[in-house]
């Protein structure tokens, strides 16, 4: 049985090591280092820190970008809106009443699920050997989109 590609990476002496996924993505997710799970991932609330302090696995090219905050506003809308829906069934009440229960508890909840999620997208690029974490350049520079002979 052969491994996925995007489950192992050369190291030194020519070893192969894995990069499993969801572990990957579990200990961003709880904000640690993708890569040994021991050192922290983020020196401020949605900074991620420059290299690993326990692995020395460096994190500044990480492209997290826009994922996250479409993500927390993907699982999020859907799990507010539901609740909404059917607590206006249960407990019918004003508008207002809603407005001033659901949009509080909206931007709470996506201000404590926006760092795990940005964390599990950085262990994903990291598991994916996504810009950069496998080794190879990122540049854009680097690309020709047309070869030399057209």
């Amino acid at each position: 049985m052969q491994d996925n590609p995007a489950d192992t990476a050369l190291r030194l002496g020519g070893q192969e090591a894995n990069r499993p996924v969801g572990q990957a993505i579990m200990r961003g997710m709880l904000n640690t280092c993708p890569a040994c799970g021991g050192g922290k991932l983020f020196r401020a609330f949605l900074k991620p820190v420059d290299r690993c302090a326990a692995c020395q696995e460096e994190m500044f090219h990480h492209r997290a970008d826009d994922l996250p905050p479409y993500l927390a506003i993907l699982v999020l809308g859907h799990v507010l809106l539901g609740g909404f829906m059917m607590t206006d069934l249960i407990f019918p009440a004003s508008d207002w009443v809603h407005l001033a229960i659901w949009a509080p508890l909206g931007v709470i909840t996506t201000l404590l699920a926006i760092q795990p999620i940005k964390g599990g997208v950085i262990g994903l690029q990291w598991a994916l050997r996504m810009h950069g974490f496998g080794g190879e350049s990122d540049d854009a520079a680097e690309y020709d989109p047309l070869p030399k002979d057209q």
